[in-house]
């Protein structure tokens, strides 16, 4: 078990000394609502459905979320997006111009733009061939002040998951944050790590609604971590950052689980027909194992097939220029009749 792990070492100063705004909101608790007058927030009084400021603790879908994922809502942080989240954890815990975070390429791309945004540095590792973080390499780019190490699993653009083994000799090891983003979990057949939260006190994950739950336009990401981090980026994130019609939509979507689970379903059955359709491509060099509701594949020239399937009105992903993804294309995986029209494109451009 991790000893050395102390949280409140790898809070900013300035965010311990810090007193959270207090909405008007928040201003009391335990109080049935149903029949009260509200003179307090300076809101248009006529009624419209959204003229009055929406929870800024999302209590409501929190709960949801509590139930389909079987953790506490004390354990949960929502966000404007999973950008919103990430965005918090660094000006929670980077001290800007002095700390680092560890990346592993090929990965999201917004963890070193969000780097880089609050002066932070991003030492950067890249996976293995095989797209497997490289404990003993990443462990050589710690130092006193390396406060997060992010792992994407099921990793963007790649598609594969991290080993079990790989990621808790991690967790151990590194005395900072790890921040598992999951946002394609739902995809996979591996469990999500959020019941290794108690086991790990350093362990943050992020998820998301857009992917699995279809729920993209609203922007809403989610942070699962113990209560004392959950605190602690709650102190500095914006009071009313998950508006109304948001959480409206989100509460209506996870409560219909089960047509969620069965479009995920459908998602996976599609992504089999299109790895075995991509099989036959002549031009397709590589298909990469995949637990997302994408896969990724090498081709003989990413740049010409991308630019000739554009021209018949598929867009795809070039990732060529990504670490360890040269002449990659990367496909989504859509309904049945997009995937064949994709298969069709491909089969024609390949003569």
């Amino acid at each position: 078990m991790k000893t050395k792990f102390n949280l409140e070492s790898l809070v900013r100063e300035n965010i311990k000394a810090l007193k959270p705004y207090s909405s008007a909101r928040d201003e009391y608790k335990d109080v049935n609502t149903s029949e009260m007058i509200f003179l307090d927030a300076n809101e248009n009084p006529f009624e419209n459905g959204v003229n009055r400021y929406p929870d800024p603790q999302q209590q409501n879908v929190k709960e949801l979320l509590s139930q389909v994922k079987n953790i506490s809502s004390k354990n949960i942080l929502l966000g404007n997006g999973s950008d919103e989240v990430l965005d918090l954890i660094f000006r929670a815990f980077c001290e800007p111009n002095q700390d680092n975070i560890i990346t592993l390429p090929p990965t999201y791309g917004m963890y070193a733009v969000l780097a880089n945004i609050n002066a932070v540095e991003n030492r950067p590792v890249l996976l293995s061939t095989d797209f497997q973080p490289k404990v003993t390499q990443i462990l050589k780019e710690v130092d006193e002040n390396s406060k997060i190490l992010f792992l994407c699993s099921p990793n963007n653009p790649s598609g594969n998951t991290f080993t079990i083994e790989i990621v808790e000799e991690l967790l151990l090891k590194f005395n900072g944050l790890v921040v598992i983003d999951e946002a394609y979990i739902d995809f996979s057949e591996q469990k999500s790590w959020l019941e290794k939260i108690a086991q790990f006190p350093n362990l943050m994950i992020t998820q998301t609604l857009s992917k699995a739950f279809g729920l993209a336009g609203i922007r809403l990401g989610v942070c699962y971590a113990s209560e004392e981090i959950i605190k602690i980026l709650n102190r500095i994130k914006p009071p009313y950052n998950v508006n109304e019609l948001t959480q409206q939509k989100a509460i209506e979507r996870l409560s219909k689980i089960d047509a969620v689970k069965k479009e995920v379903f459908e998602i996976i059955q599609e992504r089999t027909k299109v790895v075995e359709a991509l099989k036959e491509i002549a031009f397709v060099k590589v298909i990469y194992p995949t637990d997302c509701n994408f896969v990724l594949v090498q081709v003989d020239n990413a740049t010409t097939r991308y630019e000739q399937l554009i021209a018949k009105g598929i867009v795809v992903r070039n990732r060529t220029t990504q670490a360890l993804c040269e002449n990659c294309l990367r496909f989504t995986i859509g309904t049945p009749l997009e995937n064949q029209q994709l298969m069709k494109a491909l089969k024609e451009i390949s003569l």
